[in-house]
């Protein structure tokens, strides 16, 4: 509980049992709620996170988006805080950012890694993500720097307001560009710290930078959903209008 608001982190999780005991063993008091969404994972992801108090939600929906999808609906807090189940980033900053959002009254915070990595990224990922967000930046008219960035957190009661539709790793760009482009959220970027992983990689850096690319440019391109259709995860209805 944080300023009278409930909190919820969701992570979404495959093949992560290392990682997920190191991001469950430190997590801010704070926090009321974690959901770990085992995404079809072969090792015992799921049976660690119970141990540690965790809302274990089965999505066999392959996808990080669908993981996310499912997490966001099974979450019950005020504000929901989104991030990788490896341990990469930091869970020491979460009371900072609850601090940010509640005092600029903030719908939506995204987090920025690019100017405070611990850790070596390869030429190739940098430039990838780099390309992603200038193309992202340019196609939606926002300006974010870093549009790859796996962490981020948003009030629970914007979330019909967004149109998610990917299932797949575009999903973080997605959300992003759903927030910052909406007229009545009020959207901010804040720099972190990021770590090395625990555990193996799932990223095809060639394959799912070239698929999110050409999911921005099927996205900026495609028909808005009219006012009755959605497909955001449940949540309570919102009494802003898109």
């Amino acid at each position: 509980m944080h300023k009278g608001h409930k909190i919820s982190v969701v992570l979404p999780c495959y093949n992560e049992e290392e990682g997920v005991c190191i991001v469950m063993g430190d997590m801010p008091a704070l926090v009321d709620e974690v959901v770990v969404v085992d995404n079809n994972s072969k090792d015992r992801t799921s049976e660690r996170a119970a141990e540690r108090g965790a809302k274990v939600v089965l999505e066999t929906r392959q996808g990080y988006g669908a993981a996310y999808k499912a997490g966001l609906a099974a979450a019950t807090g005020d504000v929901i805080i989104c991030m990788d189940g490896d341990g990469t980033y930091p869970r020491t900053f979460i009371p900072v950012l609850l601090d940010v959002m509640f005092e600029f009254d903030l719908d939506f915070i995204t987090c920025d890694r690019t100017g405070h990595k611990l850790t070596k990224s390869s030429p190739l990922r940098l430039f990838g993500n780099w390309a992603l967000g200038l193309a992202m930046n340019l196609l939606f008219w926002i300006r974010i720097r870093d549009s790859q960035s796996g962490m981020w957190l948003l009030k629970r009661d914007i979330l019909p307001l967004l149109h998610l539709t990917s299932d797949g790793m575009a999903f973080s760009e997605e959300i992003k560009i759903e927030a910052f482009t909406h007229r009545d959220l009020r959207c901010e970027e804040l720099p972190i710290y990021y770590r090395d992983r625990y555990g193996e990689s799932k990223l095809n850096l060639w394959k799912d930078g070239l698929t999110n690319l050409i999911f921005l440019l099927k996205k900026r391109f495609a028909r808005r959903p009219s006012a009755h259709e959605t497909t955001s995860p449940a949540a309570p209805s919102a009494d802003r209008t898109p």
